[in-house]
């Protein structure tokens, strides 16, 4: 996908968020082995029991049964904002320290790497 198709795919789901207690709604979009896939934040009373839009988009698809990122994107109207530790995590299982990472904003996006966001990362 072009980067403005991506961006408006992004901001198309980003109301399908559920952050009434942040009020921070994210949207994630991994390519993934030519295809993408989405997910949303979702959060619940209990903090901990709150699912990233990263994950869940890693989720998805490990449900269509692609195992390899070739690149994410990450979108808030809060403006760009990087995933969370435990993201980073897991977007470096399926993908590797090259990964191009796009964190969009509403006006602005940054362009990084897994392997800038997350240099020291547990491999096995």
């Amino acid at each position: 996908m072009n980067a403005k198709a991506v961006k408006e795919v992004l901001k198309a789901h980003v109301g399908r968020a559920y952050a009434p207690y942040s009020g921070f709604p994210v949207v994630a979009l991994v390519e993934a082995e030519g295809e993408v896939f989405l997910g949303v934040n979702v959060e619940n009373a209990s903090f901990p029991l709150s699912q990233c839009a990263e994950r869940n988009a890693v989720a998805a698809m490990v449900l269509a049964g692609k195992r390899r990122l070739e690149r994410v994107h990450v979108y808030s109207p809060k403006g760009p904002i990087p995933p969370c530790g435990g993201c980073r995590q897991v977007l470096m299982e399926f993908g590797g320290p090259e990964v191009e990472v796009v964190l969009h904003g509403p006006e602005e996006e940054v362009r990084t790497t897994l392997g800038a966001l997350l240099p020291l990362a547990f491999r096995l």
